[in-house]
């Protein structure tokens, strides 16, 4: 080794040394309690990206199960006599299938289906078939309904089976339920005529778990529903992004296609299925069975504010650079008229037309709706012409209603320095940034809000995320880069109201963008080390900033002070300090807690602490270790308004302080 690199390894142990050896002095001012943290400050963005709809938080097994693909059997094999009608019971799915005679008495017909990368079945659970069917030519037929093992060994593919008996001309729906003999990750569902010489017709073919989130028949995954449950959200965003605006207008995400009864919701093509050609899914669509109603009933019941996200008569930009792609002058009308019908929808009496069908939908009660966005990631001069009249309409028809703009794509540019003057005269409430940005960004950007316009409109951090170099699924030390930024969302919580890590869910075998905050396959499904991140925030969120200084400085947002970012708040009802901390340096790091200006005959006694760490950045929950890395709690004894400690390389802790009356 030359005398240079001696040199340079030596100033590196002795900053390393001394960087142990100071104590950061963190000073919280107990007695300013500053902004309010809003219930909405930290949140879930959901879009139907990596099978996250269909195939994952969607219950149903079933692929195409009405038969509307673009090739129609897309998802299903068949045998024997199978031919396709386009004349059933339902105008917006209008194709089913017609069962006949093999034209032998040893020969089958019927129909199989693969499911979303197969079929997650587990031992004596118990999945609702249900179909709607008719015989044609006779008053009785039966049809078989089996779930096989494809690749079994064993003597008999079946792993459980039911005769169904079809009975009459006419259309009806039937049911029958299915427990399987074992657990199987990718079963088929097999649908056999059982007597040749009749014919059946078959539309609407669906497979749920009966244990389904909430027991709702046509309801969500449980394990991945529980999971966002968990976080407490303050606020669902939904129903994504760049489908809002869809490849072109007639593909965009329309609301009013996705309510009413299930078998009659149209299929949409689902902009990610070609997107990505390195990883390709042409069998991607959306069936909308999980509509705006199933996204403001799981809102209610996760208890967070929905904020449904609507077209603005763009399409996507990116792939639309004719302005002859989007909508413009009196073609805009219908798009202002969804948005005031979706306020009706969600808070109409029954006797209006939107009302009446959320009742009759099975929610009578209005789901309280607050806030709408307007747009996704448009941006130019095209983006604030097509939102003022949006704005004009809701403010004079919804005043209670927030408003959401956009910045664009970027977390700055052009665009950005754009946009958000825009938004401010149009008197937007709330402006959507957006920022997918590698490790040295969100390290950099710990400070990001301080000296954002206290008196603008509002921020909503919709869509974000640290992409970490070599991430496989979501590693260690992105998410604590999140964290480290996230204190700076904190501490600037009368600018920043509403945060929203993206995207929610990925499955495995389906996925087309990472990172991702959950991720699951047919059975199984695990949280990131980002879900905990968002988790810990969220659930220690408190209900009003407190003012920090670390070292003298007054704020904690930098990444010279010693790799360590801060926030403080102040929880009013369990009567406690929240201290958060990231040490995203590679050295331990001794702090000093202070609490300044406490109330009189009040002190610290007891907490706990919260940690998130790791000894290697790049490790990250799997499937077969979700617990590699989860927070680690413990108690901490302190009295007096001080607390002393040493934060681990490469931790994120939340330090949370009861305060109690002196004994004294």
């Amino acid at each position: 080794m030359n005398k240079r690199k001696i040199l340079l390894s030596s100033l590196s142990l002795l900053a390393g040394l001394s960087a142990t050896a100071a104590t950061n002095e963190l000073v919280v001012k107990a007695n300013k309690p500053g902004a309010p943290v809003q219930p909405t400050m930290y949140g879930i963005f959901f879009e139907d990206i990596n099978f996250g709809a269909d195939g994952g938080l969607y219950a149903e097994l079933v692929k195409n199960r009405s038969f509307e693909f673009p090739q129609t059997f897309m998802g299903w094999n068949t045998f024997g006599n199978v031919s396709v009608r386009e004349d059933g019971p339902f105008d917006k799915n209008p194709h089913y299938v017609r069962l006949g005679n093999p034209g032998h008495a040893h020969k089958h017909t019927g129909i199989e289906n693969e499911g979303f990368f197969g079929i997650g079945v587990e031992k004596d659970h118990e999945y609702r078939f249900t179909v709607w069917a008719r015989t044609v030519d006779s008053e009785k037929s039966k049809i078989r309904v089996e779930l096989t093992d494809p690749d079994t060994m064993g003597d008999k593919q079946a792993i459980c089976k039911q005769d169904l008996e079809i009975t009459g001309k006419e259309w009806k729906k039937y049911t029958v339920t299915l427990k399987p003999g074992k657990t199987e990750a990718k079963a088929h569902l097999r649908i056999f005529l059982c007597k040749p010489e009749s014919t059946v017709d078959l539309e609407h073919v669906s497979l749920f778990p009966v244990d389904t989130w909430k027991g709702h028949e046509n309801g969500m995954r449980k394990d991945l529903a529980q999971k966002l449950a968990d976080l407490h959200p303050g606020v669902f965003r939904f129903p994504g992004g760049c489908i809002v605006e869809g490849t072109d207008l007639a593909t965009r995400y329309q609301w009013k296609n996705t309510v009413g009864p299930v078998e009659n919701r149209p299929l949409n093509e689902n902009r990610w299925h070609y997107t990505f050609t390195n990883r390709f899914y042409p069998d991607y669509f959306q069936t909308y069975g999980l509509g705006f109603y199933e996204y403001f009933l799981l809102s209610e019941e996760i208890g967070s504010e929905p904020l449904p996200i609507l077209n603005v008569g763009l399409a996507c930009q990116y792939q639309n650079n004719d302005p002859k792609a989007h909508a413009w002058g009196d073609d805009l009308q219908q798009y202002i008229d969804d948005a005031l019908d979706l306020v009706e929808f969600a808070n109409g009496s029954t006797d209006t037309e939107w009302g009446k069908l959320r009742a009759e939908m099975g929610h009578p009660e209005p789901f309280n709706l607050k806030y709408i966005g307007i747009g996704n990631e448009q941006w130019g001069e095209e983006y604030p012409e097509h939102l003022k009249p949006f704005i004009t309409a809701m403010r004079k028809a919804h005043p209670e209603i927030k408003i959401i703009g956009s910045s664009g794509p970027n977390s700055e540019g052009k665009d950005f320095d754009y946009l958000w003057p825009q938004m401010k005269e149009l008197k937007a409430d709330l402006v959507d940034e957006h920022f997918y940005r590698p490790e040295s960004w969100f390290l950099s950007q710990g400070r990001r809000y301080d000296n954002y316009d206290r008196k603008g409109p509002k921020v909503f951090a919709g869509e974000y995320a640290c992409h970490g170099k070599g991430k496989k699924y979501n590693h260690f030390n992105a998410a604590l880069l999140e964290a480290a930024f996230m204190t700076g969302l904190e501490r600037n919580a009368d600018v920043v109201h509403m945060a929203t890590y993206a995207p929610l869910f990925a499955h495995v075998e389906g996925w087309q963008w990472r990172p991702d905050m959950i991720w699951f396959d047919n059975l199984r499904s695990f949280p990131t080390c980002s879900y905990y991140v968002q988790q810990l925030y969220a659930t220690n969120k408190g209900d009003n900033v407190l003012p920090l200084t670390m070292n003298g400085k007054t704020v904690a947002g930098d990444p010279d002070q010693n790799g360590l970012f801060a926030s403080a708040v102040i929880d009013k009802t369990d009567n406690c300090y929240i201290v958060k901390v990231a040490n995203v340096s590679e050295h331990p790091q001794d702090l000093n807690i202070t609490f300044d200006g406490m109330p009189k005959k009040s002190e610290i006694s007891g907490g706990k602490v919260i940690t998130l760490h790791s000894d290697t950045e790049t490790a990250e929950n799997s499937l077969d270790n979700p617990a590699e890395i989860v927070p680690q709690e413990s108690d901490i004894q302190v009295s007096g308004k001080n607390y002393s400690t040493m934060i681990g390389p490469k931790t994120f802790a939340v330090y949370k302080f009861n305060i109690a009356k002196q004994n004294r």
